[in-house]
């Protein structure tokens, strides 16, 4: 038996409150419709290949720079515009708990590693409660710009949800 990950002691929890059911937040995490809408920080864009919803399936994507600012790091870094990347599902527990590790293989001069990512989905009435847990990244400025990315795709999920809702 394989022992599930655990966050590192200086993991950082982003939390939200959406004025939605968790099934609809739930869909928009987990379904290759739903993720398209909005997994992306702004300047980016997201299409997803292939979602195999359960431990040790995979979220396969392709991430394109579209923001001329975004473009240009990425050239600056040695990074093409557009990547393939994947994700592999650690836990799969619907409609409320989803963890998946990230292979960091894009950052110039440093060796590949997986990154832990959960996001835990609480019903509160007419609201939802998402909180995404993420580990820092191997230095204090990729983990910064890193936070402020995983934090706009947040806001992101809540104009995809008001666009479901209205």
């Amino acid at each position: 038996m394989t022992a599930q990950p655990t966050h590192s002691p200086n993991a950082v929890r982003l939390e939200r409150t959406y004025d939605a059911p968790a099934g609809l937040i739930w869909e928009l995490w987990t379904t290759a419709a739903g993720l398209d809408e909005w997994f992306a920080p702004d300047g980016f864009e997201s299409r997803v290949s292939e979602v195999e919803l359960k431990p040790g399936g995979q979220l396969q994507f392709t991430m394109t720079a579209t923001a001329p600012e975004q473009v240009a790091f990425l050239y600056e870094t040695g990074n093409p515009v557009s990547v393939e990347l994947r994700k592999t599902f650690t836990e799969v527990a619907p409609p409320v708990r989803l963890a998946y590790l990230t292979l960091i293989d894009f950052v110039p001069g440093q060796e590949p590693y997986e990154h832990l990512t959960t996001v835990d989905i609480e019903p509160a009435g007419d609201h939802t409660n998402v909180a995404m847990t993420i580990d820092p990244l191997h230095d204090e400025a990729w983990t910064q710009g890193y936070r402020a990315h995983r934090g706009n795709e947040l806001d992101n999920l809540e104009v995809a949800i008001r666009r479901r809702t209205t």
